[in-house]
């Protein structure tokens, strides 16, 4: 009657082990299924933005470049107002000259793509974003006059305010007229 008993025992524990191995493979299956799903799911979405990028390259460009111009353009502005104690004039026509070179090496190199090679057309390029920057710096320095002096308003909001409508102003002008002959 042990034996029996023994017996029924191991095979209900036998079988318990059958089920509970089948219960393990059908969950690394239903896991498997699961990380192919994901990971099928993050190609469609890298294919989607990868797709996006390509077809607006020049503007998403632009972003990415402005951002870091506008977040230079900030910073030193803050350094050389805040931490060097210079007029906000004076921080806001230092931290442009600045950002300007960095602004016409990647907007030249990789959001407009210039082929000029030539001293003349390098020239005629640097020329012109040279005048359109310093256009849109009058604009600036006007602005932060009339917002911070005539206006009362604080200085690093006006300073926030002024390279949105720069940054907008450089793009197109970019656009319009410095590297509309870019390839």
């Amino acid at each position: 009657e042990q034996d029996i008993e023994a017996k029924k025992l191991e095979t209900k524990r036998l079988e318990a082990k059958k089920i509970e191995t089948k219960r393990l493979e059908i969950k690394k299956i239903e896991t498997k299924s699961i990380i192919e799903e994901g990971l099928g799911t993050m190609k469609k979405l890298w294919d989607w933005a990868w797709d996006l990028y390509r077809k607006h390259e020049e503007g998403i460009n632009y972003l990415i470049f402005g951002f870091l111009a506008f977040v230079l353009n900030y910073v030193l502005y803050f350094v050389f107002a805040s931490t060097l104690h210079m007029h906000y004039m004076a921080a806001t026509a230092l931290s442009w000259v600045l950002t300007v070179v960095f602004a016409y090496w990647t907007n030249r190199t990789f959001v407009f793509k210039s082929q000029n090679k030539d001293a003349q057309s390098l020239g005629k390029e640097f020329v012109a974003f040279i005048g359109a920057r310093v256009a849109t710096e009058v604009l600036e320095l006007v602005l932060m006059f009339l917002m911070v002096d005539c206006a009362s308003l604080n200085e690093y909001a006006s300073k926030l305010v002024c390279q949105v409508i720069v940054i907008l102003a450089n793009y197109f002008l970019s656009k319009l007229w410095i590297f509309k002959d870019k390839k």
